[in-house]
C-alpha cells in the first residue's frame, strides 16, 4: 500500500527464456523497495538494456555527480565484466532546460554589452556606470529584500550591518569551505545564498565608488549586470537561434566527460540530447494525448492528466508515494521559467510541452512554439532508443520524485493499452548522495587539481560504502580509504617483487608447503565470498573487505617468497580492475598484477635503482665487523660507470642525487668514518633526498635489496604521525625538564629557612619545643603522637637540606 492508502500496482518479475542461463544476482529495486531477482528481458539472458538519466550541462560537475557516476560505472563493470552480461548502456545530457536557458541568456546579453561599450584605453563611460548602478539597484531589491529601498552605494555597508548582522562580514559562496561552515555553525543552503549576495553586492559598491579599468569593472560587476540585463533585454532574444542556447551547454557536456575520464569512468555506448530528439518527443506527447492522458491548453503548452491515468487503473508516483503531493517538489520540477500562472487543470499535473515564453528557444509543434518539458525528454528518448520495456534504469536518489514517477507514468501512459498495462522499467536503481555539505559543492576539477583525492580514492572511497547509500565524507572515512590503498600498494609491490626480481626456491620445504594449503584455501573462500557479495545486490563494501583480509593473510607468505602470492596478486588484480581502480587495466592480460602507479617514472630509474643498489652494498659492509672502505670507494666508482650518459633533462634531478651520495660516501670511506656515519649518511639518501623526489627505499631483511617504491598517501600520512609524534615526545621532555627545573628551584628556595622557624610562621600553632617543632595546635590542645611524629620528619627533612645549603654558602 502507499502511504496515502492507495493500492500499489503488483511489480512483475520478468520471466527467463528457457535456455537462459542466470547469476544468482538480486538487485535492490526501488520500484519494490526490495531485492529482486535480476532477470533480463532477452529471452537468452546476455543482453541487458540500461537507461542512465545524466547531466543537464550548464555548469562544471561537483562532487555530488561524481558520486551518482562513479557508483553508476561500478555497477556497470561488475554486470559487464563480473556477471559477463551485454550491456547497452545509454545515458542523455539534458541540453536546454529553464537553467540552461537562462544562463546562456545571460551570458550573451552580458557579452553583447562588453562588446558594444569596449573602449581602447580601457575606461569606463558614463553609460555603462549608470547602467551599472541601476543593476546594483535591481540585484539587491531582489536577493537582499531586507534592506530598505533608498539604500544607496554610500549606506550599503550600514544597511546591510542592520538587516542582516549575523551574514554581514561571512565568506561569499565561493570562498566559504566546510569548515567555515562548522564554525559558524550548520550553515543552510538559503543561508550560503544570502553571504553570496552580500559579498557581490558589496564587490560592486567597491568598484562602482572608485573609478579602475574597465576589465577590472567588469570582474566585479558581472554577476549584477547578469540579471539586470537579462530582465531589460532578455524577452529580445530570437527563440529560433538555438545556437546562443547550445553553446553553453556543449561547452559544459564536452567538461563534464572529461571529468568523467579523469574519474575512468566509461562513456555510455549512446549518448542522446534533447535538442537532438524533439520531433520523437513530439510525437510521443502526441501519443500520450491521443491514449486520453494528456491535454493541450490555450497557450500553447500541454499537460499529464494525472486524474485520468489514475481512473484508467494507472497508479502514479510509485516510486515515492509519499511525495505525491509535495508542492514544492513538484515546483522544482517544472523548472524556474514556469513560475507563475498556468492554465494546467490541476496542480499537481506537469507539463510535456511548455509554450515558449518572449526570449526561449522554441521548435515547432502541433501545439504552437514551445520546448519539451524536463521529464518528457527521458520518456521520449529512452523508449525511441530502447523500445518498450527497459531493464535497468538509474539515476540519482534526488530524481526519484518528481522526474522518474513522471516518466513512468508519462511512458505507461505511451506503452499501455486499454487492458493491457506495460511495465516499461523492470529495474529502478538509485544511487545515494553525499551529504549535504559544501564538500558535495566542490567541483570535481577542484577536487583533482589539489591533490587531496585522486580519481582511485575517490572510486575506493564509494566502494567502501553501499552504493544506495548516502556518504558523509568524515575523517574516519578518509583514514579508511588511505589504509585500503597503502594496503594494497605494498600488497602489489610485494608480489612484484617475488614475480619479477627473485629466482623462487626450487625445492618446497613443509614450511612453504603449509603456507601454500592455507593461502590456495583462502583464495577459495574469497572467491566464494566475493560472489556472495556482488550477487547480493553488487555489496561491494563487503568485498573491500574480503579482499583486505585477504591481502592482511598473505603477508607471512609474502616474507616467504612463496609462489600462491602471484596466484592471488592476479586474482586480487582482476577484481580491482572490474572495479575501475586502474584506468590502465586490461582484463584480457591475465597476467597482469596491480595498478598504475606503482612504478618510479621512467627518467629515474636508471639512477635511483644504481642508488639504490649502491646503498643497499654500502649498509652490508657497514654492518660487518670489520669495513672494507677500499670495497666501498670501489663501488662507488663502477655506479657511475652503469648509468647512462648525457643525462637527459628529465632525469636530472635523480643523477644530482646518485652523484652527492657517490660524492659523500667516497669521502667517508676516505676518512675511514665510523660505520655510524656510513648509515647515517645512507638514512639521508632515503629519508630526505629521494623523499623529496616522491620516491621511498623500504629497507628489508637480508638479503632482500630494498623495495624501490613512489611515495603514497599511507606513506607520507605515517611519516607525518611519526613526526608528530616525535613533536609530542619532545615537548613532553621539555615541559618534564621545566617542571623538574621549577621543582628544584622551589627546593633550594626553601633550604634556605631555618628549621628552627619554619613551624613558626604558621597560625595552625600555639606552641612550639626549643627546636621549634610544634606542641600544642592553634587552640592549645597537646598534639597527637601521630602528627608530632609526622612534624619531626618534616623537620629533620628541612635541617638536613638547610645544613646542605649553609655548606654550600660557606664554600662559596
Amino acid at each position: 500500500m502507499a502511504s496515502d492508502g492507495r493500492k500499489q500496482p503488483p511489480w512483475i518479475p520478468p520471466q527467463a527464456g528457457p535456455d537462459a542461463q542466470l547469476p544468482r544476482l538480486k538487485i535492490y529495486n526501488s520500484l519494490t523497495r526490495n531485492k529482486e531477482d535480476f532477470v533480463p528481458a532477452d529471452p537468452t539472458g546476455k543482453a541487458v538494456t540500461w537507461y542512465a538519466c545524466g547531466p543537464t550541462v550548464y555548469e562544471d560537475a561537483h562532487l555530488g555527480h561524481g558520486k551518482n557516476y562513479v557508483s553508476t560505472d561500478i555497477i556497470r563493470r561488475i554486470m559487464k565484466d563480473y556477471f559477463g552480461f551485454n550491456v547497452k548502456f545509454v545515458m542523455n545530457t539534458t541540453d536546454i532546460d529553464d537553467k540552461i536557458i537562462l544562463q546562456s541568456r545571460q551570458q550573451y546579453l552580458l557579452a553583447r554589452f562588453k562588446q558594444k561599450h569596449a573602449s581602447e584605453d580601457d575606461t569606463v563611460s558614463g553609460q555603462v556606470l549608470a547602467e551599472a548602478k541601476a543593476a546594483f539597484q535591481h540585484y539587491i531589491r531582489k536577493n537582499l529584500p531586507s534592506l530598505p529601498l533608498d539604500t544607496s552605494l554610500d549606506t550599503f555597508s550600514e544597511a546591510v550591518e542592520k538587516a542582516y548582522k549575523e551574514n554581514a562580514e561571512s565568506p561569499s559562496l565561493a570562498n566559504a569551505d566546510a569548515a567555515t561552515a562548522k564554525q559558524d555553525h550548520t550553515l543552510t543552503i538559503a543561508e550560503l545564498l544570502l553571504r553570496a549576495h552580500i559579498g557581490t553586492a558589496r564587490s560592486a559598491v567597491e568598484v562602482l565608488q572608485a573609478s579602475g579599468k574597465l576589465s577590472e569593472f567588469f570582474a566585479k560587476t558581472n554577476d549584477i549586470l547578469l540579471p539586470y540585463l537579462d530582465a531589460k533585454h532578455g524577452s529580445e532574444i530570437d527563440s529560433n537561434d538555438h545556437k546562443i542556447f547550445l553553446e553553453l551547454s556543449r561547452k559544459f557536456e564536452r567538461r563534464f566527460f572529461e571529468d568523467m575520464n579523469a574519474l575512468n569512468v566509461l562513456p555510455p555506448d549512446q549518448l542522446t540530447r534533447v535538442t537532438e530528439y524533439v520531433p520523437q518527443i513530439v510525437r510521443f506527447v502526441e501519443k500520450v494525448i491521443a491514449n486520453g492522458f494528456g491535454y493541450a491548453t490555450p497557450d500553447g503548452s500541454v499537460y499529464f492528466d494525472i486524474d485520468s491515468f489514475e481512473k484508467a487503473g494507472h497508479s502514479y508516483s510509485r516510486l515515492e508515494p509519499w511525495n505525491k503531493n509535495d508542492q514544492a517538489l513538484q515546483a522544482d520540477g517544472e523548472g524556474s521559467l514556469s513560475k507563475g500562472g498556468s492554465m494546467k487543470r490541476s496542480e499537481n499535473d506537469f507539463a510535456l510541452w511548455k509554450a515558449s515564453k518572449p526570449g526561449e528557444p522554441a521548435w515547432s509543434s502541433p501545439w504552437g512554439h514551445g520546448r519539451p518539458g524536463w521529464h518528457i525528454e527521458c520518456s521520449a528518448m529512452a523508449s525511441e532508443v530502447l523500445g518498450k520495456t527497459i531493464d535497468i534504469h538509474s539515476g540519482g536518489a534526488d530524481l526519484r520524485f518528481p522526474h522518474h514517477d513522471n516518466e513512468l507514468a508519462q511512458s505507461e501512459a505511451y506503452w499501455s493499452t486499454p487492458g493491457c498495462q506495460v511495465q516499461w522499467t523492470n529495474y529502478f536503481i538509485h544511487m545515494g548522495q553525499l551529504s549535504k555539505s559544501l564538500k558535495n559543492y566542490t567541483t570535481i576539477k577542484t577536487v583533482l587539481s589539489q591533490k587531496d583525492w585522486t580519481a582511485r580514492s575517490l572510486r575506493i572511497c564509494f566502494l567502501l560504502m553501499p552504493w544506495q547509500d548516502g556518504i558523509e565524507v568524515t575523517d574516519e572515512l578518509m583514514r579508511a580509504v588511505v589504509g585500503w590503498e597503502g594496503r594494497l600498494n605494498n600488497f602489489f609491490l610485494e608480489s612484484l617483487d617475488i614475480w619479477k626480481n627473485y629466482s623462487l626456491k626450487d625445492t618446497a620445504t613443509q614450511e612453504d608447503s603449509m603456507s601454500d594449503k592455507q593461502l590456495l584455501s583462502a583464495l577459495d573462500k574469497a572467491k566464494a565470498d566475493v560472489d556472495t557479495a556482488l550477487c547480493d545486490s553488487f555489496n561491494t563494501s563487503a568485498v573491500m573487505r574480503i579482499l583486505s583480509d585477504l591481502v592482511s593473510e598473505s603477508n607471512l607468505a609474502v616474507s616467504l617468497l612463496n609462489r600462491t602470492v602471484i596466484l592471488l596478486a592476479k586474482w586480487v588484480t582482476r577484481i580491482v580492475t572490474i572495479f575501475g581502480l586502474d584506468p590502465d587495466g586490461d582484463l584480457n592480460d591475465m597476467d597482469r598484477i596491480g595498478w598504475s602507479g606503482l612504478d618510479i617514472p621512467a627518467p629515474a630509474k636508471p639512477y635511483i635503482y644504481s642508488s639504490s643498489q649502491l646503498r643497499d652494498k654500502v649498509r652490508t659492509l657497514a654492518c660487518a665487523g670489520s669495513i672494507d672502505y677500499t670495497a666501498i670507494t670501489k663501488l662507488a666508482d663502477e655506479i657511475e660507470n652503469l648509468t647512462p650518459t648525457p643525462v637527459a633533462e628529465s632525469s636530472k634531478p635523480y643523477d644530482q642525487v646518485l652523484q652527492l651520495f657517490r660524492t659523500n660516501i667516497k669521502a667517508l670511506a676516505d676518512q675511514q668514518a665510523p660505520a655510524k656515519d656510513l648509515l647515517d649518511l645512507c638514512d639521508q639518501l632515503r629519508d630526505v633526498h629521494l623523499w623529496n623526489l616522491g620516491i621511498y627505499l623500504e629497507d628489508r631483511n637480508d638479503p632482500q635489496p630494498a623495495l624501490v617504491r613512489p611515495l603514497d598517501k599511507l606513506l607520507i600520512e605515517a611519516r607525518a604521525e611519526q613526526k608528530s609524534a616525535s613533536a609530542a615526545k619532545a615537548k613532553a621532555k621539555l615541559e618534564q625538564e621545566a617542571r623538574a627545573a621549577e621543582r628544584e628551584k622551589e627546593l633550594r628556595e626553601r633550604a634556605k629557612i631555618d628549621p628552627l622557624l619554619m613551624f613558626k610562621t604558621s597560625n595552625d600553632y600555639l606552641d612550639w619545643d626549643a627546636n621549634g617543632i610544634p606542641t600544642k595546635d592553634a587552640e592549645g590542645n597537646a598534639l597527637s603522637k601521630n602528627r608530632r611524629k609526622k612534624l619531626v620528619k618534616e623537620w629533620e627533612q628541612q635541617k638536613k637540606s638547610h645544613d646542605e645549603w649553609l655548606a654550600t654558602q660557606q664554600t662559596a
